[in-house]
């Protein structure tokens, strides 16, 4: 089966049950990022069933280098995503860790080219902190939900704001829960 058509099974099941997704007009644009990057190593906080990690997966295939190492605290929406990453074909791609981000994200060797935060806000400035010293000077730094979150996660963006060259950008969505949300973008310059 096509990624692509993996995509629009996952898109559709998360709306169903209502879990939360980036959406295609941010996951459209996190590609993009991801495809300019070129990363080695991608690391995502917040798996759920896999929608973001299948855009990101489908481009590191296409660019044929990098891998994505991805955290996910919920046990059974980890072996949802395992499963659709493996009927999507770039199962080959993807390491997956089960537990809490703030903890196992010391499990992850760098350095680390591509950090996309998408778990709880409140996770967002833990995580950071316990990767920075493997974050490669150049590295990218995507926060979803810079927009509806701002307030939990207020010590993260302060942080990238201070530090790094970041923008806010915004994005009018086809979620019914969410239509119109911002995503954090920041360029490691040095270490904070």
């Amino acid at each position: 089966m096509r990624v692509a058509e993996v995509i629009a099974e996952v898109d559709a099941e998360s709306r169903r049950r209502g879990i939360p997704l980036l959406g295609p007009h941010k996951a459209a644009r996190l590609a993009e990022l991801v495809r300019e990057q070129r990363p080695e190593l991608v690391v995502e906080v917040g798996t759920a069933i896999g929608y973001s990690g299948l855009w990101i997966a489908d481009v590191l295939q296409e660019l044929g280098r990098g891998r994505l190492v991805t955290l996910e605290q919920d046990a059974d929406r980890a072996a949802e995503a395992g499963r659709n990453f493996q009927r999507a074909g770039v199962r080959h791609l993807v390491t997956q860790i089960v537990g809490d981000a703030r903890e196992r994200i010391d499990e992850v060797e760098g350095p680390i080219d591509f950090l996309f935060l998408d778990g709880g806000f409140e996770n967002y400035y833990p995580c950071f902190l316990r990767c920075r010293d493997r974050l490669r000077v150049g590295a990218l730094l995507v926060a979803d939900n810079a927009g509806i979150g701002a307030g939990a996660m207020a010590d993260y963006l302060g942080c990238v704001r201070r530090h790094f060259p970041s923008r806010t950008e915004w994005f009018d969505t086809d979620l019914e829960n969410n239509p119109r949300d911002a995503m954090e973008i920041s360029e490691v310059v040095g270490q904070p």
